[in-house]
């Protein structure tokens, strides 16, 4: 899962960064709204986190760009305007949520895993997938009901797999959601990944397919 934060505030950001790599995100940061425009033009993201008052270009201004690019890309608004009005003017250019300076962490990071989990099957808490099943809230996998082993990057993989059960997803894609700007993630660190993810999942009868040459794919379990 990858979160692009847009926050001219270093403190704030940094402890945003820290909190949401902590939970196993990959999360880049700009500073400015020319820059979070434009890596919001150049990358794909799963969440922006986005603060109306950025130099440059506002917030309000990245919103509405994104929305004309005809992105459904997750926005959460952080800002220290807190009036109705300006809540209004966030919401209908196109937020899905609100968030007001100051804020508990532990509150932006449920606000975080609500908004990511519209993205995924439905949206129920509770994922199921043949003998797999997957908590969004708490992100655990359990297989056959007993709880699995997986790392923060297993448990993003697995994330990507379920929102797009059934369909080829490319090593491109998952180098996209898994890595933040900086990484140096290989074919081959993919293939490994993805290899110790499968050896967790086949005891259950959850099978990730490799297409050879395209990428992989989640089967869609047995409906018998």
């Amino acid at each position: 899962m990858r979160i692009l934060v847009a926050e001219d505030d270093t403190l704030l950001a940094d402890g945003l960064l820290r909190t949401l790599r902590q939970s196993g995100y990959a999360v880049d940061w700009v500073k400015s709204g020319t820059e979070a425009d434009s890596a919001l033009d150049g990358d794909e993201f799963d969440l922006l986190i986005l603060d109306i008052g950025l130099p440059k270009k506002s917030g309000l201004e990245v919103l509405k760009r994104l929305r004309a690019r005809d992105s459904h890309t997750p926005v959460l608004i952080l800002t220290a305007l807190d009036g109705v009005n300006d809540r209004v003017r966030g919401l209908d250019a196109g937020a899905d949520d609100y968030l007001a300076k100051p804020f508990e962490l532990a509150e932006l990071e449920a606000r975080v895993r609500a908004l990511t989990r519209r993205g995924m099957a439905g949206s129920p808490t509770l994922i199921k997938h043949g003998a797999l099943s997957y908590d969004q809230v708490g992100r655990v996998a359990r297989l056959n009901g007993d709880a699995i082993e997986l790392s923060a990057r297993e448990v993003s993989l697995l994330e990507i797999f379920l929102q797009r059960a059934g369909r080829l997803v490319s090593k491109d894609q998952l180098v996209s959601h898994l890595c933040e700007w900086g990484d140096e993630v290989s074919a081959n660190a993919i293939e490994v990944y993805v290899h110790r993810l499968r050896r967790k999942l086949e005891p259950g009868g959850v099978r990730i397919v490799t297409v050879r040459g395209l990428g992989y794919s989640l089967e869609k379990p047995d409906p018998r």
